[in-house]
């Protein structure tokens, strides 16, 4: 076999360049302890062999996968496509955070217990695991809870258990952004929808966020209103039904999510009652899908820039990282609630 034939090698570019392959090796790996002028003339003769380096090799060598494994876990039943769109939204910014830092991403998406897997750093395939997903798939979670006792370098959104890697929302800020927004605009019986009975921890700070401010303005905290439905948004109008049918009395509604809002939303529409002008309605997730809703929904957004990289670094930094992270939330202004007094 000719020297063109075979593969091109380190050693090449060595010979090329007229220095050691270990300084070929350094240069091309970004090492500080190589001058500009050497890394240049490497650089120049790996591109004037059309030498590319082997990434896979040079992972194994390290002993670092450098990628990110993430789970995205679905509901039980159900396909990629009918998975909360604000959790695809976290997804893209994990693997934006991770690709800033360096790091590649490996994407598992799970709702069937014969799919659920975390093991891929003992695999060699990643270097750490972030999971997020629905909190109803409690089988799935259970799994990885199971999982976490055995590795540390994981993170988690969504997941009904406490811990070491928990990143969510500023959830208790957000519902107290969202009661004042409603109260400024001149509503007084907000009602809350979304269940408080711990499979969905995010939901119950939202609500404790929701009492806390009601009561600072002086006003009664309702009791939480929930309604059966296999999707958010069946909840959502069934929540609305459950009020309408039990003579409960508001003018609006802080939703625990944006599906159950634009539920809400839905049947206000079907009974004719006007929103904002009657009911005022504000979500929390700060779905893109709100923006085109009738009217659009205002919503309480977490940064998602912020929420990648967080998960991202909690991942990383497994036992040594025992942080509460708590991302930051906004008012993201729409058309479902009504203006602001002047």
């Amino acid at each position: 076999m000719s020297k063109d034939e075979r593969r091109l090698t380190s050693f090449d570019v060595a010979a090329r360049a007229g220095v050691s392959q270990s300084t070929v090796s350094r240069a091309l790996s970004g090492s500080s302890t190589i001058t500009e002028a050497t890394r240049t003339r490497v650089m120049e003769a790996a591109r004037e062999l059309g030498y590319v380096v082997d990434e896979r090799a040079a992972r194994l060598r390290s002993g670092k996968s450098r990628t990110i494994a993430v789970v995205l876990i679905g509901r039980a039943g159900q396909g990629a496509a009918a998975v909360n769109p604000f959790y695809y939204s976290l997804l893209g910014s994990v693997c934006t955070a991770a690709a800033q830092l360096g790091y590649q991403s490996l994407v598992s998406i799970q709702s069937e217990p014969e799919q659920f897997f975390g093991q891929f750093v003992e695999r060699g395939q990643a270097d750490a695991v972030v999971v997020l997903g629905t909190a109803t798939n409690r089988e799935a979670w259970r799994h990885f809870e199971e999982y976490r006792q055995q590795q540390d370098r994981l993170a988690f959104w969504g997941a009904p258990f406490e811990g070491r890697g928990y990143v969510r929302s500023d959830n208790r800020d957000g519902a107290r952004l969202a009661v004042e927004r409603l109260l400024a605009g001149g509503y007084c019986k907000i009602a809350f929808i979304g269940e408080t009975d711990g499979a969905q921890r995010q939901f119950q700070e939202r609500y404790e966020g929701y009492c806390a401010a009601l009561e600072d303005a002086g006003l009664p905290c309702l009791e939480a209103i929930t309604a059966p439905g296999i999707t958010r948004e069946e909840q959502g109008a069934g929540a609305i039904a459950v009020m309408r049918r039990e003579n409960i009395e508001f003018d609006a509604v802080f939703s625990a999510c944006d599906a159950m809002a634009l539920g809400a939303l839905a049947a206000l529409r079907e009974a004719d009652i006007a929103v904002p002008e009657s009911v005022g309605v504000i979500g929390f997730d700060g779905l893109g899908v709100g923006e085109h809703s009738s009217p659009p929904l205002t919503t309480i957004e977490p940064d998602f820039v912020e929420a990648g990289l967080n998960l991202v670094e909690a991942a990383l930094g497994g036992a040594d990282d025992d942080r509460d992270r708590r991302v930051s939330v906004r008012l993201v202004e729409r058309e479902s609630a009504r203006c602001v007094h002047s």
